[in-house]
């Protein structure tokens, strides 16, 4: 059966980094209407230890969610836009691994960008966005894990070149620690000007 992506595109005019996955898990791990919406999965508790210094600022432990309006919010404060690098999949086996996951669709990213004019990096979150982003650019060799490269002739409306940073997955099966993920998703915000920190102007 083909799925359909079932989250709207996340595009604030302000964003300076589109954050691209692979695809939304099945709904029954869902935890949230938005982006990254697994309870295990680390992403918005590293953008809660970046930005915070609290892995657990957008956790609501007894409910076991995130408060999505909260980080609605933030990411409309900082210039954070999502969704990911597939529209449409096949899942080949019943789980949320990106292993088994067929791209039948790939994402039209240049259809995103159009909405993005400030843009300065695509960050992707996983080895199979990674793989789907470079084949959509004609990228020949992908970036190591944490480190970026230039988007062949991608260009922003200021004129600046794209980049993209590949970041570790922020999935919990991936063999790399919290504190070395923190890092590196650290280390992009830094290289793009994004205030963060307990001294950074956050909501």
């Amino acid at each position: 059966m083909i799925e359909r992506h079932p989250l709207t595109p996340f595009l604030p005019e302000n964003a300076r980094v589109l954050f691209l996955g692979s695809f939304p898990p099945q709904r029954k791990r869902w935890c949230m209407e938005f982006y990254y919406p697994n309870f295990i999965n680390d992403h918005w508790r590293l953008e809660g230890e970046v930005f915070f210094g609290d892995r657990n600022h957008f956790v609501c432990a007894e409910a076991k969610t995130f408060n999505v309006e909260a980080i609605k919010a933030f990411c409309q404060t900082k210039g954070l836009a999502f969704y990911d690098t597939a529209c449409a999949v096949r899942r080949l086996k019943d789980n949320a691994s990106d292993q088994f996951l067929e791209v039948v669709e790939a994402t039209d990213i240049r259809a995103l960008l159009r909405h993005l004019p400030h843009c300065r990096a695509i960050a992707t979150t996983g080895q199979k966005a990674t793989d789907t982003l470079c084949r959509y650019f004609s990228i020949p060799e992908p970036p190591k894990v944490g480190a970026s490269l230039p988007i062949p002739d991608i260009f922003n409306a200021d004129g600046h070149q794209l980049l993209l940073y590949r970041l570790p997955s922020s999935s919990r099966a991936y063999p790399l620690s919290f504190s070395k993920k923190a890092e590196a998703y650290r280390a992009m915000f830094q290289a793009l000007q994004i205030p963060y920190g307990a001294s950074a102007n956050t909501p």
